[in-house]
């Protein structure tokens, strides 16, 4: 098959770019760029902007917002967005929830949660994992027990990121415990997060950032009427919503950017009678780099192009499995580059020790965690062997 864009996709390439460099603020692409922490009010900045313009949501439905673009114009929004280090709309509102309830939710639930989606006027967190049940999803403790015209809720979800900025959660309950297959008896559970009964508790990562939680449930009273889709179909729902979040979480564009960094970096650190850019086996090194990344570039590219339907590919799980480790690669090499200069963290300017080397380790530190958010890269080693090679 042909890869290369059309006249029109190439000029639509154009002026998505124009668009991202141009209307997205300065300091806040620069942040992103650095890898600098966003705070809520960037990433709500963002949002509205984009969704203002038509370009938060493009994937979803015409009537919630979307633009009926082709596979190829969606790959290209995102490959720009990323490239000029735009904050993404919110995985969490873009990706994940808000094509559930597209796709799933009565018409009540997408008049009242869709509009608010898309602008980041509800930050959404998800509530899938819990302590013993991370890759191991489907053996979800936490229960929703019917009582009236309202769920009870009790149990406990880990690793929610930015649960401390979200105002809602959708989670995944188990409402029939006596199911006889541990997929089945889970539903899919829009919850408020002031709801009595609802505590969020912060974990400090080894970067020392705090980006993920715990939240616990006690005797929380939801409404049925938040119950997205049927009762205990909720596994099905799970699974389209983390086919999205595969073919999101490749970031190409990201991993790209990061080999430009350490391309400039190596090139201006001196080694030998040269620099390191210079230094055979660092140029062997990231020559193959270069090439998996251009290898995955172009496996997303045919993915999308040869996606006539729009319903997730189970083939997603190559992309998601690749991008993390690539990212981690991209990351681990940029830390090479530092050397001692990676060792101080948040020293400030007051040291010869650059800030993009400062910021180098924990970085490196923070992406460990890409082969396993998203569904575990041992788990996507399982879907591909399973749905794509039938072994």
């Amino acid at each position: 098959m042909n890869l290369a864009l059309t006249e029109e996709e190439a000029a639509f390439r154009h002026e998505i770019r124009a668009f991202f460099n141009t209307e997205i603020p300065a300091e806040i692409r620069e942040k992103n760029r650095m890898g600098i922490d966003l705070s809520r009010d960037d990433m709500v900045t963002t949002m509205r902007i984009l969704n203002a313009n038509g370009l938060a949501v493009p994937h979803w439905p015409q009537e919630f917002g979307g633009r009926n673009w082709t596979p190829i114009q969606q790959h290209i929004w995102l490959d720009e967005m990323q490239l000029a280090s735009v904050p993404e709309p919110l995985n969490f509102n873009a990706f994940m929830v808000g094509p559930v309830i597209a796709s799933f939710g009565s018409p009540e639930q997408k008049e009242k949660f869709l509009p608010k989606t898309a602008n980041l006027d509800i930050w959404w967190c998800q509530g899938f994992s819990e302590p013993e049940a991370g890759s191991d999803l489907a053996s979800l403790r936490t229960t929703a027990v019917r009582d009236g015209d309202d769920y009870i809720v009790n149990g406990q979800k880990m690793w929610t990121t930015f649960g401390q900025y979200a105002d809602w959660i959708f989670a995944l309950v188990r409402t029939n415990p006596a199911a006889p297959k541990k997929q089945a008896g889970i539903s899919f559970l829009l919850i408020d997060l002031t709801t009595p009964g609802i505590t969020v508790r912060p974990i400090k990562l080894i970067d020392g950032s705090v980006e993920v939680n715990e939240v616990f449930f006690e005797n929380v009273r939801v409404p049925a009427e938040n119950l997205v889709g049927e009762e205990n179909q909720g596994w099905s729902y799970a699974k389209f919503l983390l086919g999205n979040e595969r073919t999101s979480v490749a970031r190409v564009g990201h991993t790209k950017l990061r080999l430009e960094e350490a391309k400039k970096h190596a090139a201006a650190t001196p080694t030998g009678d040269g620099t390191l850019l210079e230094d055979p086996l660092f140029a062997a090194r990231f020559a193959e780099l270069e090439n998996e990344v251009l290898a995955l570039d172009l496996t997303q590219l045919r993915l999308v192009s040869s996606s006539a339907d729009g319903k997730p590919n189970p083939a997603s799980s190559i992309l998601k499995l690749r991008g993390s480790e690539l990212q981690q690669a991209a990351t681990e090499i940029l830390m090479d580059i530092a050397g001692p200069d990676s060792l101080p963290y948040e020293a400030g300017e007051e040291i010869a020790s650059p800030g993009w080397a400062q910021r180098s380790v924990p970085t490196y530190l923070k992406t460990r965690a890409a082969s396993i958010y998203g569904g575990s890269n041992e788990v996507q080693r399982q879907i591909i062997a399973s749905t794509i090679l039938g072994l």
